[in-house]
């Protein structure tokens, strides 16, 4: 069987290689795969900037971003043969912290936790792959070119469930929100923006790519102007940061209304330093009540809130996000980045 390794933190390791037939534990589904998206966190891994392979292997099969199908299922499981399935990424520390114990593993506090295809668990790059049915999330039939989106979907599910339970801390009916950021997580915060009736601005770049029609379609709104004149026409009440850029995490700290939320999901590289007056961010965090607030992983619930959210959406709009999909063997194009990449799929099951 075939799929795509590398030795973690060893820079130009990644190939494809033959590895094992997964064996299948009692109670185990068998899946085929049948694609994974690349993110950055992939990159990274590739880049050899960290990642474990599981105990006593060298190599770690990664792909995190996940979709097969059911090839079989045992007896109870709950799934069936032919199913479409994505399985969940993090696995709970076997000595559970209270998060754990109670469903939460995205927010493990003992950081014993593993995940597939970064962390000790290898990953769903490969033609075909095992999953505890607990960790495995079924979606609709009609996903099965884009279900790939899901690990990613989930992520802003859990962004959008963690603002919402922010914002019941007293009355808030946010009207509007900013994203700063016209990638895949940006979009598809984006689109549940629209999915709970508000009015949605994404911050891109000049001269961007298919960003601005994606966003139309969906009836928000792209800007590529400066983070203070948008926000003063904006005035958002809710953001979520997904550029990791230190000028625009900082800048979003100070431009909400009042009681406003700012989440981040961008993922910044350690060591970057600007000139900022934290004295005037405090003021207005603390004066107007705002809260700031980091978000990663998902659970098992936001898993069921991202297949609901994309059984809800377009899903010719959904393909569009998929700017394009490279087989197996070519897996180097898939790592390579061109302008106008939204999101770039490896397929696992000869289509190419």
């Amino acid at each position: 069987m075939r799929a795509l390794t590398v030795i973690p933190s060893q820079k130009g390791s990644l190939q494809v290689t033959d590895v094992p037939e997964p064996e299948p534990g009692p109670g185990d589904l068998l899946v085929d795969g049948m694609a994974v998206g690349v993110c950055g966190t992939d990159r990274e891994i590739a880049e050899g900037l960290y990642g474990s392979a599981p105990p006593g292997h060298r190599r770690l099969v990664i792909g995190h971003e996940s979709l097969g199908r059911v090839r079989a299922a045992p007896d109870g499981s709950g799934f069936r043969s032919g199913d479409l399935v994505v399985g969940v990424v993090r696995r709970p520390d076997p000595e559970p912290c209270l998060a754990c114990a109670h469903g939460e593993f995205d927010m493990c506090r003992n950081d014993g936790y593993t995940e597939r295809g970064i962390k000790g668990i290898d990953g769903y790059a490969s033609q075909r792959w095992v999953v505890d049915p607990d960790y495995a999330v079924r979606l609709a039939p009609e996903l099965a070119e884009v279900g790939m989106l899901m690990e990613p979907t989930t992520i802003v599910a859990k962004a959008w469930d963690q603002i919402e339970k922010v914002g019941a801390r007293s009355a808030f009916e946010p009207r509007s929100v900013l994203v700063t950021g016209a990638g895949s997580i940006g979009l598809l915060a984006a689109l549940l923006g629209v999915q709970r009736g508000l009015d949605v601005h994404v911050l891109g770049r000049a001269g961007g790519g298919p960003e601005p029609a994606l966003l139309a379609h969906l009836g928000a709104t792209y800007h590529c102007d400066g983070l203070e004149e948008l926000a003063r026409r904006v005035r958002p009440d809710i953001v979520i940061e997904a550029t990791a850029a230190e000028e625009i995490i900082v800048g979003v700290m100070t431009i909400t209304s009042p009681y406003g939320i700012v989440c981040l999901l961008g993922v910044s590289t350690p060591g970057a330093t600007i000139p900022a007056d934290m004295g005037a961010v405090n003021r207005k965090i603390v004066l107007e009540n705002d809260v700031v607030i980091g978000s990663v992983n998902a659970n098992l619930r936001h898993y069921r809130l991202a297949a609901d959210a994309l059984a809800r959406a377009d899903v010719a709009w959904l393909s569009r996000l998929v700017s394009r999909r490279v087989p197996l063997e070519d897996f180097a194009e898939a790592f390579a980045y061109r302008p106008g990449d939204v999101k770039v799929v490896i397929e696992l099951d000869g289509t190419g």
